[in-house]
């Protein structure tokens, strides 16, 4: 049953040849094998203990679906039916699981709803088979943290080699999906947290417009960035994922994409948010696509570009019209706004989604999260501390004149004078650049601190969506190319992810080696 996309368990589910029951235990035996035992990925913080029950009740509404004995209004049975999902450990479930961020302060932390993105989950019928590990505090605590490790959850290990970062801060998701732990799973992302982990784990990952998803039950760091996405082996799978996260009505779409004019131009557009992907999905969808490549992302590591002039082919051939971006996109320069800004937001909205909380919640303010940290210094912070979360604490309101200018110029930066102005200038579809080089070893001393390319903070700052798809290898390494545009652009993005896809199939199922497999006399 390897590597079951969600039509095919569909299908299976429909024909009879399979039970959710089955397909929950079979996931439940690979995690209790690979992820727990054998090459030890530790990618699952924690196995739902309701999910057979839950399989068990799906089984027996799909029963009642056959036999007609349900009203007819409900007799259809939602897209994710059956499927078993992994989510984020600082994403709220109102069930037996604990919503701690990988964070022992949090330890016991059971929200007292579901996150309104799981609600959607569950009313589609997925499983939600467990949480995943990820880089404490979404890899906002420290300056130099280890990708992959938290304090409750350990380290999260690369599949493709065991020594090697899974990238963050939704490594476990992106494990899991690569390990085959679960049919798909949901990263989040701030800056690169899903489309580094899904990059460097050989999977699709979608960081969608801030405001698609709601951002309601998700432990956060900064509104104005923050969003869940889907990972999966395949763009479909991650297109129908994305099509149940996704919100009907978008709450604050100004907050995304700036001004009244623009909402309405993109209501003309019908670019506004959708929640069916599936059309985009076109084998032909590079053709007559003009797709700028930013060159500013290459010549940092000489076998990642033969990777992505290899893709480059690929798309010439495929029918898009590739140019070189005239300018490249600020990116060094959003740094120090950018950093400002997550500041400025981690602090006001870690503090109100802790003080929002039961009387029970171990910690209620970020000042408390910081004291616990330092009293039990030895626990959690063997390896690096929590120098963020001392820089956020100090910082004043969001009525600050120094976090508004911050916020009005890494949004003008990454967006009307970066991507936007790209787009319209070379009257493009989209931008093209590698995701982030292959994975890099573990490093408990120093970190994450390594050179290599990444091309995750345009999109990540302006709020726009960006798009992750496996484009080859490096030493058995997986490299992932960047599909990214402007607001609302999802579509666009998955028609040409998926045409490259489809194009190269260039995922390869890892084989969980110990270390890179190198020919041989060569080091």
């Amino acid at each position: 049953m390897q590597e079951l996309t969600i039509d095919t368990i569909q299908q299976k589910l429909t024909a009879g040849e399979l039970t959710v029951r089955q397909l929950v235990e079979y996931y439940l035996a690979r995690i209790e094998a690979i992820d727990r035992a054998g090459p030890r990925l530790n990618a699952v913080i924690e196995v739902n203990p309701d999910a057979l029950a839950i399989a068990d009740a799906l089984d027996a509404e799909r029963v009642l679906a056959r036999s007609g004995d349900r009203p007819e209004r409900d007799n259809v049975l939602g897209p994710l039916h059956g499927v078993p999902v992994l989510i984020k450990a600082n994403i709220d479930t109102a069930d037996r699981m604990i919503t701690d961020a990988g964070s022992l302060a949090l330890a016991g932390s059971i929200a007292a709803r579901d996150a309104l993105l799981v609600e959607r989950l569950r009313a589609a019928g997925a499983v939600i088979l467990g949480k995943t590990n990820l880089s404490e505090w979404a890899n906002f605590r420290g300056k130099n943290p280890v990708s992959g490790w938290s304090s409750r959850g350990g380290l999260t290990r690369n599949p493709y080699a065991l020594d090697r970062s899974g990238c963050g801060s939704s490594t476990g998701s992106a494990v899991a999906v690569a390990a085959d732990l679960c049919v798909v799973a949901v990263g989040t992302e701030t800056d690169g947290s899903i489309t580094c982990p899904a990059s460097v784990n050989g999977v699709v990952g979608i960081k969608p417009t801030v405001g698609l998803i709601s951002q309601s039950g998700i432990i956060p760091i900064a509104h104005s960035q923050d969003t869940a996405g889907p990972m999966a082996c395949t763009v479909t799978d991650a297109a129908l994922l994305l099509g149940v996260l996704a919100e009907e009505v978008v709450g604050d779409p100004l907050s995304a994409i700036g001004t009244e004019t623009d909402v309405e131009r993109l209501i003309t557009e019908q670019r506004l948010p959708i929640t069916d992907y599936r059309s985009f999905l076109d084998k032909d969808g590079l053709r007559g696509a003009r797709i700028g490549v930013a060159r500013q992302y290459f010549g940092v590591q000489p076998r990642v570009d033969v990777v992505m002039e290899a893709a480059l082919d690929v798309m010439r051939r495929a029918g898009a019209e590739l140019v070189d971006l005239v300018e490249p996109l600020p990116d060094e320069e959003l740094g120090e706004h950018e950093r400002t800004v997550l500041l400025y937001e981690f602090k006001a909205d870690l503090n109100d989604y802790l003080a929002g909380l039961g009387p029970d919640a171990p910690v209620k303010s970020l000042a408390q999260v910081i004291a616990f940290n330092e009293t039990n210094r030895e626990r959690v912070m063997p390896y690096f501390g929590q120098e963020r979360m001392l820089d956020a604490q100090v910082k004043g309101p969001l009525t600050d004149e120094a976090y508004l200018t911050a916020l009005a110029t890494a949004k003008r930066l990454a967006g009307a004078e970066g991507i936007d102005k790209a787009l319209a200038a070379q009257k493009l579809d989209a931008i093209a650049a590698p995701t982030v080089g292959p994975a890099w070893p573990y490093d408990p001393v120093n970190g994450d601190c390594h050179e290599g390319v990444s091309c995750t903070s345009p999109a990540a700052v302006a709020g726009y969506p960006h798009i992750t798809v496996p484009a080859g290898h490096v030493f058995g390494l997986p490299v992932g190319l960047s599909f990214f545009a402007g607001a609302w652009s999802e579509g666009t993005l998955i028609r040409m992810a998926y045409a490259f896809e489809q194009a190269t199939l260039a995922r390869r199922s890892p084989e969980f080696p110990a270390s890179v497999r190198l020919p041989a006399g060569t080091f």
